[in-house]
């Protein structure tokens, strides 16, 4: 038997269906954020469309939640740097030293991709507790984890940014 693909339009409309509101209830858990979760989403199966020749039909559903959460760990991680930036330039950039400046940018760049270099379980714990200000509590209900778990993952993450970014 030939293997379905993602590619034929009555596939792709089958996953969609099939997964859609499930895939917009999960954003919306690790979000909170209807509109954003709607998007991203949306995104998602665009993405899929586009790449629909390299993924397995029977791989859809995970490909799908790896590249919605893959896309939320991103947006979180760019308001970040955008909030850290707007601090930055705002409170004191007409009297900083450009050499400073270009130090800190770089710093920001590094620690960017120390984050985004995080197992994925460490990184969503480390961005809901550090970006989004939620408690261990609060993390552990979205996530499906026990606090201590919550609590483990964050040591583990900090740990590694301690090891790479802490050099600096």
């Amino acid at each position: 038997m030939q293997n379905k693909s993602v590619c034929e339009k009555k596939n792709y409309e089958a996953i969609f269906d099939n997964h859609f509101e499930s895939m917009r209830n999960y954003m919306y858990y690790k979000c909170g954020d209807l509109q954003q979760a709607e998007d991203i989403v949306q995104d998602t199966f665009i993405k899929l469309w586009k790449n629909c020749a390299k993924v397995i039909f029977e791989k859809a559903k995970s490909y799908l939640y790896t590249i919605a959460n893959n896309a939320f760990l991103n947006e979180i991680a760019h308001k970040k740097v955008v909030l850290e930036y707007e601090k930055g330039y705002s409170s004191n950039s007409d009297n900083q030293d450009p050499e400073f400046l270009l130090e800190e940018k770089e710093f920001m760049n590094k620690l960017q991709a120390v984050i985004n270099s995080l197992p994925e379980k460490q990184r969503e714990v480390f961005l809901l507790s550090r970006v989004e200000k939620k408690k261990y509590a609060e993390i552990a209900e979205i996530v499906g984890i026990s606090v201590k778990g919550v609590e483990k993952r964050m040591s583990q993450a900090l740990i590694i940014l301690r090891e790479k970014v802490g050099n600096i």
